[in-house]
């Protein structure tokens, strides 16, 4: 995730781009830079920290023209650095452009712009958009022609800002699976992955959609079909949120915002990684013996990724505490260990201690990380990255459901490269997780039936989450999230596990939630489901079967899924009932007491 903004009219492009990238921060804050033009030439300056700093430091607000683009960088491709800052330019200087989203193919787009004499500058996915663009520009009538058949080209998730020095009256936008939204004012028009980026100047904007682009001027916007040029015409609406609401995309809470982002990062974490888990499984599959290292949210990932390695690859990780793992671990790491390192901001103390202490013993360190750049990424051999983009809100939501995405499709790789799962099924598997974003969707579509129900639990004080086999995991981050946020007492275990203890604490009214999808354990869920409603426990049932409705104080209907693929979609209800239940108690699911972002002592 990044955010652009563009702006064309009478004002200092400058200052207005400066003030919308900071609006537009909380997409990401590692690297930024800043386009204008001015009398057909572009003047750049970007480079990498926040953009408080630089624009001090780089002087963003005294660079010339009226027309220009914005960019403010979460890293996916090339560490955060001044080189791999936006904007990025071809060979000539009179393109640039900014970028919001992954080119899967741009490797071998790169190769032949490299065959075409093309020199690249940084190791971005984006800079190969510009000279590909400079390329077609060879052959083309036009430089909108140009630009459409370089972008046909590409695949994966993009949004552009586009700038040609040669075109002083107009600059393109398009939009393909990341946000773009238009600002329409009087005698000036902007753009911008966000409503907040221009809201101060205008309140008419106008959405675009996947496969559309806009060219847009002072006085004038044309919206088009990528595909085929056709003119598409689109409503003007008018936004009725204030700047701080509109920050949030309109939602009360960054949390719920990131909630709500949970398809497309889940997309995005699918279509960043279609290579890179190839190669990691090449790598790592001569490696029997594996642990996987985590701590909090990220070590429950780590749990259902041993499921999935077990159940795919024949391969039964050890998930261990990082804090607890070089306390216990450190004579059995050898040069014959994989060690799979788990954390979202990549700056986790404990993970990074263990992760250092194996590859002092000679093991292999694969890291999962959402932040490219950061101390984990740098002590790994290898790292597959997340792609979630920030995360503001404290409790982890969208960064738990790209680390299960990035897992599941590690271990699908793994268990073909060993061969020990049929691959029909592997393929089937594949597929499903192509769903998993539409799945999602539409469980968030629950959202206001489980306000309710969060509404008649608010007053309890303690809650069970149970779960069998590879949503055991979701049983403990659902009671996780809940202890995070609403500051009530929760459980997670296994439901197996009830019995021998845990059951003597129920009583009349107590909520028990209970994970149950269809699966090879779901009977046994069901007998557990008896077991805590005989004691007069409150189930809250979350299953895709009728044997599991009838059995539930409240029932939430899941949609079919290969058991597999559940973890992900199951903790979205989860996520939601932590928040609302939050909310009513008062408190600030952004902010929860005595926790931070991320743990950065031991």
């Amino acid at each position: 995730m990044c955010g652009i903004i563009g702006y064309i009219g009478d004002r200092a492009a400058c200052e207005v781009i400066v003030k919308g990238l900071k609006r537009l921060e909380y997409r990401g804050y590692d690297s930024a830079g800043v386009v204008t033009e001015d009398g057909g030439r572009l003047f750049i300056k970007k480079g990498a920290g926040v953009i408080d700093e630089l624009t001090e430091k780089l002087g963003l607000l005294n660079m010339p023209g009226k027309r220009g683009i914005g960019h403010t960088r979460w890293a996916t491709h090339g560490v955060p650095s001044d080189v791999n800052a936006h904007p990025h330019t071809d060979c000539t200087g009179k393109i640039a452009l900014v970028h919001n989203g992954i080119i899967e193919n741009f490797a071998e787009i790169r190769e032949h712009l490299l065959s075409r004499g093309h020199t690249f500058k940084s190791d971005t996915d984006t800079e190969v958009i510009a000279h590909l663009i400079e390329e077609e520009l060879k052959s083309a009538p036009s430089f909108e022609d140009a630009m459409r058949n370089a972008l046909l080209k590409l695949r994966g998730s993009f949004a552009l800002g586009i700038i040609y020095a040669e075109e002083p009256d107009r600059l393109y936008f398009v939009r393909n699976e990341s946000p773009l939204v238009l600002g329409i004012g009087d005698g000036e028009n902007f753009a911008a992955s966000d409503v907040p980026a221009f809201l101060e100047y205008t309140n008419r904007a106008i959405f675009l959609d996947d496969g559309e682009y806009a060219v847009i001027g002072k006085d004038f916007y044309v919206i088009k079909k990528l595909a085929t040029g056709e003119v598409v015409e689109k409503p003007v609406q008018e936004i009725e949120w204030t700047l701080e609401m509109a920050e949030k995309s309109g939602y009360p809470h960054f949390m719920l915002k990131e909630i709500y982002e949970q398809p497309m990062a889940i997309k995005d974490a699918i279509h960043g990684n279609i290579d890179a888990v190839k190669k990691a499984a090449e790598e790592i599959a001569r490696y029997e013996k594996i642990f996987i290292i985590a701590m909090g949210t990220s070590y429950h990932a780590g749990l259902v990724g041993r499921y999935l390695f077990q159940r795919l690859a024949k391969r039964v990780p050890i998930v261990e505490d990082a804090s607890e793992f070089r306390y216990e671990f450190e004579d059995l790491i050898d040069e014959d260990t994989l060690v799979i390192a788990i954390t979202q901001s990549g700056e986790t103390a404990d993970t990074l201690a263990a992760m250092k202490l194996a590859k002092k013993r000679g093991a292999k360190v694969l890291a999962i990380v959402n932040v490219v750049g950061s101390m984990a990424t740098r002590v790994a051999d290898m790292t597959l990255y997340t792609h979630a983009g920030p995360e503001i809100g404290v409790a982890a939501t969208k960064t738990y459901t790209t680390q299960l995405t990035v897992l599941t499709m590690l271990a699908i790789e793994l268990a073909r490269v060993l061969g020990t799962a049929d691959g029909a099924y592997l393929s089937s598997l594949e597929e499903g997780l192509q769903r998993v974003p539409d799945l999602v969707e539409s469980v968030l579509k629950h959202d206001a039936a489980l306000r309710e129900l969060a509404e008649s639990l608010a007053d309890r004080r303690d809650f069970f989450y149970i779960g069998r086999g590879i949503n055991v995991p979701t049983a403990l981050e659902g009671a996780l999230k809940l202890k995070e946020i609403s500051y009530i007492h929760a459980e997670g275990l296994s439901a197996g596990e009830l019995k021998h203890g845990p059951l003597a604490l129920l009583e009349e009214g107590v909520p028990v939630v209970a994970v149950a999808p269809s699966g090879k354990t779901f009977d046994k869920m069901v007998g557990n489901v008896e077991e805590s409603r005989a004691r007069g426990a409150f189930i809250i049932g979350l299953g895709d079967r009728e044997e599991l409705r009838r059995v539930s104080s409240a029932f939430i209907e899941m949609p079919g899924i290969d058991e597999l693929l559940t973890p992900i979609v199951y903790i979205i209800p989860l996520q939601l009932i932590a928040y609302h239940l939050a909310v009513l108690r008062g408190n600030d699911p952004d902010k929860p007491r005595n926790l931070a972002k991320s743990v950065t002592v031991e």
